[in-house]
């Protein structure tokens, strides 16, 4: 299975001025396509931050998303860390210029401001934008996306069949109300005989009382199924009986 990191970027983001809404969407969806996202950062709008993450990152998954900093202004530096990373040079890419002067009625509307929305990695290619034209690009395999989510989400729509993935990775949430510590045991025996099988223990409480949601993911669904079989018999010998919950 092909392997993914998102790097969010943004001061807004890390002050929690601005909750991020993208790292949900893009870890749900890249699992729908067999796509695992294997780790998530988020980074301050500082260039030699942003260069060395992103070197880091595109050396060690097989795709890393960015998001934030390709808008029009001062503190959007994202596109010029990048090609600096790549040690390309930025410019101005006439097809991104393009596709603004065809947004724009007016050609005194299309600015200095909005022209570096056109600026990238030179070699870069184009991910499309509906919502407002300025498009996200891809270099080498590294896709750099807006951070508004409602573009960001459009622009994913549209890169998606770049991907190569494989199997979705399918999960069963069985929920028992008994502590964690008096699971753990069993649920490591478990693990050691499932290992193709993730198994995690969430606790809660809730109504009153401390409980566990255990949840299984996997690609196949029979070994995830026998898994989840084991966990439910592991729960059953501790004196509770477990329920099955619907995963969000």
């Amino acid at each position: 299975m092909s392997d993914a990191c998102v790097i969010i970027i943004g001061n807004e983001v890390l002050s929690g001025r601005t909750k991020d809404a993208n790292l949900a969407f893009l870890g749900e969806r890249l699992n729908e396509i067999g796509v695992r996202l294997k780790e998530a950062r988020v980074i301050a709008d500082d260039t030699h931050v942003i260069i060395d993450t992103v070197n880091d990152c595109r050396a060690r998954f097989d795709y890393v998303f960015t998001t934030g900093g390709i808008g029009p202004t001062h503190d959007d530096i994202t596109s010029a860390a990048i090609a600096k990373a790549f040690d390309l040079p930025l410019v101005r890419d006439p097809d991104a210029l393009a596709l603004l002067q065809q947004h724009y009625d007016k050609p005194e509307d299309l600015n200095e401001q909005r022209l570096k929305m056109c600026e990238m990695p030179e070699g870069a290619t184009l991910i499309d934008n509906p919502i407002s034209r300025a498009p996200g690009y891809q270099i080498g395999n590294v896709f750099v996306l807006a951070g508004v989510p409602v573009v960001m989400r459009a622009m994913f729509e549209s890169l998606k069949h770049r991907l190569d993935g494989s199997l979705p990775m399918q999960s069963i949430t069985i929920v028992a109300y008994i502590g964690e510590g008096v699971l753990a045991g069993g649920l490591g025996v478990v693990q050691e005989a499932h290992a193709d099988v993730e198994i995690g223990s969430y606790p809660f409480f809730r109504d009153g009382k401390l409980g566990a949601a255990l949840v299984l993911r996997g690609t196949d669904t029979g070994t995830l199924q026998a898994a989840a079989e084991a966990v439910r018999d592991m729960v059953r010998g501790l004196g509770v009986e477990p329920f099955e919950e619907a995963n969000a």
